[in-house]
């Protein structure tokens, strides 16, 4: 007695048993994390050096070489990645992906501690961290008051709300944009400085030494032991001008009879403009693993309160990328009950027997919400790549129930008791829907199973198919027999229908394939043949663009361009695409936040725009939107634009390295150039080192010396002049509840004056000197960033794809003359999109053939055969063309979607061919009927629950494949499917039948061979 049989004699644990499963999917459902893209936690720690004025060249050699081959030796490491700015070295290390970041971060931090005497004496503490938040921010907020000036503001956004938002779990990180930092600014007179025989390094050494809050130790005072406070401090910044400033030959000075000391902002490096008014802003981001949902919930709270006690405050929100994953959450499951409609509407045409109809739509619900306990348990979240596996079995999960229902209802018709009817009707499909059902799994496991990012990204996918449809296969063996013994009606023996003109037609048709074989397998290879030749002709890509609902893009301005020039640039670009039909707002941050793209702290040359649309009823695409900025850039001069809507398909992108930096640049520059030609790519650019200016001191060695100045105290006192002290040796003024630094240095109108520097006192061992004299001045250039990339410089040239197929970009890049003709001394890498384009296809290769080696050999140990399984899968073929052809018509491209649409049909084909050859097998062996009339016989009854479990699944991914609710991810899926579908099961119920006479003649004739080799060896036993 099989489980379909043992439930409907013992009905009562299996309704238990559902019951409970029920309530674990309702329970994980409701308790489940929604999200963009599933949880990839990228083992990645960042390495941040500081010094202060150090030119890229110079910090490549002095540090960045050291610390890359310090870490280099860690077990693990699979990439570095390295930013040179002025000032700064942002080095970025990528683990493999099975790494502990604990143990990386670690091992990190021992490597860079055991060169840290190599390193520059005068460069900050390296700061090592692991990256644990998302790289894109979820929400952007503008504040602004009429309350706060802009330096107050600042403050309260920095204080009240980072701290607010902190607070909230799930926040990995909180970056005001904008705003300026308040600061003491002590502004020297150079020429006052001159006339006290003073320099600039006394005046910062003499504040640092007198103003200064210090432990005494303790003591044993009044029989209790009382700590020392030494408080040297003053308590406002106007106190600082009498403060006596005492120098290095014993005199002193008060600090007010040399500088002017202004309570202000330090030097802007940001600006944040919204609609062209400046302002100050923030953004949020949030940590890995976190429910993005909610921590926008309770940032939505929180800023709903704070106006409330704050008068005056306003908060405008101005990019929320959570609303697009709850867009896609909310449209993927308006589509999947759709679907569900659909495909049981379907059913019900077919079977015209409401009972049976309901029974087969139980199917669905009892199979989707038990698996969302299941990926509850298994630590999974509501995401594009789970709910699309959501959408790929939609259709799938209702097939068991059809196939058992009609068999069912088939064998009621005979005249036997419901009962019955029901126990051999599921005795008899017990092996087809077994297999079925195992087959698919079988086919989808691999792809939960692959390794890499693909393999991460893919784990959720692949476990949710899997899972759903084992459900539905219990459910088809357990509940739908309960069911049907229960609640279909009792049905005499009634007259079989007479075949309708279709399966008159379907019938003839097999009969003439199985007369004419070979023509047959013949029209069949022919058929294959011009699918693959069809296939070369598509264009390949990685995901289809989507429609967020806000663009945006980099602008870079040359170096040396100040903050007024980038935001003259920014303004001009505002105004020309404000005018384009559909933007709602304009937002414009200039000058980078440093930290996470690898530039440089307020670098003022370069700045982000980001453009948010009118809900997607009052505006076109957003396709059409960015193909009109892009045509606007073009005609803005003196600045590069790269435009993105931070989700994959957008991007083109191509590593160059080498060693040999003319190469590396000549060789970039010539590639950039040409592929300005290709007609496919927009808004082209590299990050070829540009010229930065920069001011070169050569001092006289000999001439220095003999006055007694140190190289190190001069360029101490040149970097205190020009910038200040280092941030960290600054000293502080403890001023309302936060410490300001006290930034001693030249006015800015000395500093605009190249003679000012020519003319700055330099201390000797006698008394002063202009840096003239012992130094040479020269204006000159050097590279504003140097990159490298394990090790080695490197450069990447990127472009917009603006809809055009990222696997023609790269064929067509591949094949330009200087691609073809590069030095044996430089490198390149596809990296971005194309790597993962290239990791991803790779990837679903293997995880394809291994599904059909999986196949295999679950059909080999179902059927006890080796050959009749090479009948099944014979079919596979035949899906292809029809998806190929499907998506040729639409204007589809071979895409992650798309592939996942191919795999779900090598299990749904799989189906087909298991249900004709199962059937005919056991005619065969049970009936004793002969090869053709079995063939004939299991068309006859199979053709039905084949065409009704196809048209089911047709009519399930329907609404996805007519881009409705705008689903452009789901919908090269759903296409690819419909079309192979058709195909498929047109061709394998005529292909299959001429198959398995030649595979069983195969048999045969092996059986025979082997009968006689056996005889023979009997026959040689029985003589010796």
């Amino acid at each position: 007695m099989n489980f379909a049989v043992w439930s409907i004699r013992n009905p009562i644990p299996s309704v238990l048993l559902f019951t409970l499963l029920v309530m674990a999917g309702v329970f994980g459902f409701q308790n489940f994390r929604i999200q963009d893209l599933p949880d990839i936690d990228f083992p990645q720690i960042q390495i941040t050096v500081s010094q202060s004025g150090a030119t890229p060249a110079q910090l490549e050699n002095e540090v960045a070489r050291k610390v890359e081959d310090a870490i280099s030796g860690i077990a693990g490491v699979k990439h570095i990645t390295t930013a040179i700015t002025n000032g700064s070295v942002m080095i970025t290390v990528m683990f493999e992906l099975e790494t502990l970041i604990s143990d990386a971060l670690v091992e990190t931090k021992d490597a860079v501690d055991r060169i840290r005497a190599d390193l520059p004496a005068d460069i900050e503490t390296p700061v090592i961290a692991a990256v644990r938040f998302n790289g894109q921010p979820l929400m952007t907020f503008a504040v602004s008051s009429s309350r706060m000036d802009e330096m107050a503001l600042s403050w309260f956004v920095d204080d009240k709300i980072g701290k607010a938002i902190k607070s909230i779990r799930g926040v990995g990180k909180f970056q005001r944009a904008g705003g300026v930092e308040r600061e003491i600014r002590i502004e020297i007179d150079p020429i006052k400085l001159a006339a006290r025989n003073a320099t600039v390094a006394d005046i910062s050494d003499g504040i640092k030494k007198m103003q200064l809050e210090a432990s005494g130790g303790s003591g044993d005072f009044g029989q209790s032991d009382q700590p020392i406070r030494l408080i040297a401090t003053a308590g406002r910044a106007q106190d600082l001008e009498a403060m006596p400033v005492v120098l290095a030959d014993g005199r002193h000075l008060l600090l007010g009879q040399v500088a002017t000391i202004h309570d202000r902002h330090s030097t802007r490096k940001q600006l944040a403009l919204l609609n062209g008014t400046e302002g100050v802003a923030f953004q949020v981001f949030g940590s890995k693993g976190a429910d993005e949902v909610q921590i926008a919930e309770d940032v939505k709270h929180v800023v709903e309160t704070l106006p409330e006690h704050y008068p005056g405050l306003t908060i405008t929100p101005i990019v929320n990328t959570v609303s697009y994953t709850l867009e896609q959450y909310d449209g993927s499951m308006r589509m999947l009950f759709e679907g569900a409609i659909l495909a049981v509407v379907v059913v019900g045409l077919f079977l015209r027997d409401w009972r049976a109809t309901l029974i087969s739509a139980a199917a669905l619900p009892l199979s989707i919400i038990p698996t969302f306990g299941l990926m509850y348990f298994l630590g999974f979240s509501l995401n594009m790549l789970s709910l699309l596996a959501m959408a790929v079995v939609v259709g799938i999960l209702i097939d068991d129930a059809i196939v058992e229902i009609e068999n069912i209802i088939r064998h009621r018709q005979m005249g036997k008791p419901t009962t019955v009817a029901t126990e051999d009707a599921v005795n008899e499909i017990a092996l087809a829907v077994i297999a079925t059902t195992l087959a698919i799994a079988a086919v989808f496991l691999p792809t939960a199973l692959m390794g890499g990012i693909v393999g991460k990204l893919f784990r959720q996918f692949g476990w949710t198919v899997v899972l759903s449809v084992l459900m539905s296969l219990l459910v088809a063996r357990l509940l739908t027999p309960l069911m049907a013994s229960r609640f279909l009606k009792e049905h005499g023996k009634t007259q079989q229908d007479k075949d309708g003109f279709i399966m008159r037609q379907y019938l003839a048709l097999v009969r003439m394939c199985l007369d004419y074989r070979k023509t047959t397998i013949l029209a069949s290879l022919l058929f294959l043949g011009a699918s693959v030749l069809l296939a070369l002709q598509l264009p390949t890509g990685f995901i289809p663009p989507s429609d967020q609902g806000y663009t945006n893009f980099r602008i870079e301005l040359p170096p040396g361009s100040n903050l007024l020039e980038t935001r003259q640039t920014a303004e001009e670009v505002r105004r020309s695409v404000e005018a384009i039909p559909g933007i709602k707002d304009i937002f414009v941050i200039i000058g980078s936040a440093g930290g996470d793209d690898g530039e440089e702290a307020g670098n003022v040359r370069t700045g982000s725009m980001v453009l948010t649309f009118l809900p997607k009823a009052d505006r076109p695409p957003q396709s059409d939107i960015d193909r009109q900025i892009r045509q606007m850039l073009k005609d803005i001069p003196g600045a590069r634009f790269t435009l993105s809507n931070d989700g994959p398909g957008e991007k083109f992108q191509i590593l160059l390295s080498s060693e040999n930096p003319v190469a590396l640049a000549n060789t970039a520059r010539a590639i950039e150039r040409e592929i300005r030609g290709i007609g496919l790519l927009s808004n082209v650019s590299s990050t070829v080192s540009l010229q930065n200016p920069e001011i070169d001191i050569r001092p006289d060695l000999v001439r220095a010396a003999a006055l007694g100045v140190e190289t190190r105290d001069l360029a101490d006192t040149i970097r205190i002049a020009t910038v200040g002290d280092y941030s960290h040796a600054l000293s502080k003024l403890n001023l309302d509840g936060r410490q300001l630094p006290i930034r001693a240095q030249l006015t800015d109108t000395d500093l605009q004056d190249f003679r000012t520097l020519e003319a700055l006192h330099i201390p000797t061992a006698s008394g002063q000197t202009a840096l003239s004299n012992i130094a040479s001045i020269t204006r000159n250039t050097g590279p504003a960033q140097i990159d490298r990339y394990d090790r080695q410089r490197y450069v990447t040239i990127s472009a917009d794809l603006g809809g055009a197929s990222l696997g023609e970009a790269l064929k067509q890049a591949m094949a330009l003359p200087s691609v073809q003709s590069m030095p044996s001394n430089v490198t390149l890498f596809e990296t971005g999109e194309a790597e993962t384009m290239g990791e991803l296809f790779s990837g679903f290769g293997i995880a394809m053939l291994a599904g059909v080696f999986c196949v295999f050999c679950v059909l080999v140990l179902l059927f006890k055969d080796l050959l009749q399984p090479i009948t099944i899968l014979s079919a596979l073929p035949l899906s292809f063309g029809g998806s190929v052809v499907a998506l040729i018509v639409t204007g589809g491209e071979i895409s992650l979607t798309a592939l996942v649409g191919i795999i779900m049909l090598m299990g749904i084909v799989s189906k087909n061919s298991i249900l004709l050859v199962e059937y005919t097998i056991m005619s065969m062996s049970e009936k004793g009927m002969a090869t053709k009339d079995a063939l004939l016989d299991a068309c006859h009854k199979r053709a039905r629950p084949i065409v009704m479990t196809t048209v089911a699944m047709i009519a399930g991914m329907m609404p996805i494949a007519l881009g409705i609710g705008g689903d452009s991810f789901r919908q090269p899926m759903a296409i690819s499917v419909i079309g192979g579908l058709l195909s498929s099961t047109a061709l394998s119920l005529l292909v299959v039948p001429v198959v398995f006479t030649y595979m069983h003649s195969l048999s045969n004739h092996a059986a025979r061979l082997f009968d006689r080799s056996a005889q023979g060896d009997t026959e040689k036993a029985e003589a010796a």
